[in-house]
Formats: structure tokens, C-alpha cells, sequence
């Protein structure tokens, strides 16, 4: 899970407002607003999967944004995190359970076990390296959209 703290010079409501107008038009997004009984506006979004296939290739990323109230006037505290969405942590799950279960059986088969162990093991590195670099990426589009959405310069 990755966390990101921004300040926008606007108040909670303009960007609640920009948020909802915004990626309530887009239909690819599920985008959820929650307003507590104290200061902070919760939100939750997520891309939305239509088809079973797209769960493979779309942005898997869960963003969990809380919006605060600050001293300054007319400014706000951004407090979001990104989390993975649960069917990539279950992949990454059965591919590790897989390849132990590949190993396992290696050592107790022997020798002839060791090159279909080996290529497990590496598959399964190399999936769960891909995905991480897949997360990062997603999660950097999710910074990027939201800083266009809230006119935030990032720097």
C-alpha cells in the first residue's frame, strides 16, 4: 500500500465536486463518496471491469482518498492510498503456492525435478516483478489523474 499527501489551494467541497463531476462522466470509473459526521469526505475509486477478460490487463488499483480540512484558508489536505485490488494479490498467491508446491515435489523426487522447479521458480519471479512494475505504473497514472482533475502541480 502507497500513500500520497497533497495540499490543494481549494476548499473541500470544490473538490469534492470536481472529483464527482469529473469521473462520474467517465463510465470507466466506479467512483464512491462517503461524508463522515466530523471534517474529512471519504472517496473510493477503482476502474470498473466489464468483461472477465480485462481483469488481466486494466488498472487493478484501488484509490482510498480522504479529504481534511486545514487552519489555512482555502486550503485542503488530500490524504489518498493505493492499494492492490484483490484478484492481483490472489495471482500473485497461487503462482508462489504453485511454484512451492513445484519445489516441494523436486525435493522429493530428485534429480530429474530440478530444470521444471527451476523454470517455476523463475516464471513465478518474473510474474510477480512484472505486476509490481504494472502496480507502480498504475498508480502513477492514478497521481497524474488526479493532479490534472484538482489542477495540482506536482514537483
Amino acid at each position: 500500500m502507497e500513500k500520497w499527501n497533497i495540499k490543494v489551494k481549494s476548499s473541500p467541497q470544490e473538490i469534492i465536486n470536481k472529483l464527482n463531476t469529473t469521473l462520474k462522466s467517465v463510465n470507466g470509473f466506479v467512483f464512491k463518496i462517503d461524508h463522515n459526521t466530523n471534517d474529512s469526505v471519504r472517496f473510493n475509486m477503482r476502474k470498473r471491469v466489464h468483461y472477465p477478460d480485462q481483469i488481466f490487463h486494466r488498472n487493478r488499483i484501488i484509490v482510498n482518498g480522504k479529504i481534511l480540512n486545514t487552519d489555512i484558508a482555502n486550503e485542503t489536505e488530500v490524504e489518498i492510498s493505493f492499494t492492490q485490488h484483490l484478484i492481483m494479490t490472489l495471482q500473485i498467491a497461487i503462482v508462489f503456492i504453485s511454484v512451492l508446491c513445484v519445489v516441494t515435489l523436486t525435493i522429493y523426487s530428485g534429480a530429474s525435478m530440478f530444470i521444471p522447479a527451476g523454470i517455476a521458480l523463475a516464471v513465478g519471479i518474473l510474474l510477480w516483478i512484472a505486476l509490481h512494475k504494472k502496480s507502480k505504473k498504475d498508480i502513477q497514472n492514478y497521481k497524474t489523474l488526479i493532479s490534472e482533475i484538482l489542477e495540482f502541480k506536482k514537483g
